[in-house]
């Protein structure tokens, strides 16, 4: 399986927004169960960007979630023109296959990395 890439590329240390919409089993929109969503950013190798690990969200068929400022910061020892990040959602859902089911997935999107940032 592979991760999807979003294609429009994030500025560093700007605003860049992330909808995340869920669907059942058969693709039908659904709500995560109350008080389960959560997000986490993330480098290519797991280590967490600005402290943003499991940050809880209000459930809702779709979600918009804007990475700003920090979020988007070039991190010690990343030189290239642009770096990746990676966007992982949870959550928990009914359905006709059972409750509380586990809903995970990621996105990965590139950073422009701008010559000078004051």
């Amino acid at each position: 399986m592979s991760i999807t890439t979003l294609t429009t590329e994030a500025t560093e240390e700007s605003t860049y927004a992330i909808t995340a919409s869920f669907t059942d089993e058969n693709g039908n929109a659904v709500i995560p169960n109350a008080d389960t969503v959560t997000w986490t950013l993330t480098d290519t190798e797991g280590t967490v960007i600005n402290s943003r690990e499991k940050e809880a969200v209000a459930s809702a068929s779709s979600i918009e979630i804007v990475l700003t400022g920090d979020d988007l910061s070039i991190q010690s020892g990343e030189t290239s023109k642009t770096v990746k990040r990676r966007f992982l959602i949870e959550a928990r859902f009914d359905s006709d296959l059972g409750s509380d089911l586990y809903l995970k997935d990621e996105c990965e999107f590139a950073i422009r990395n701008l010559a000078y940032v004051s």
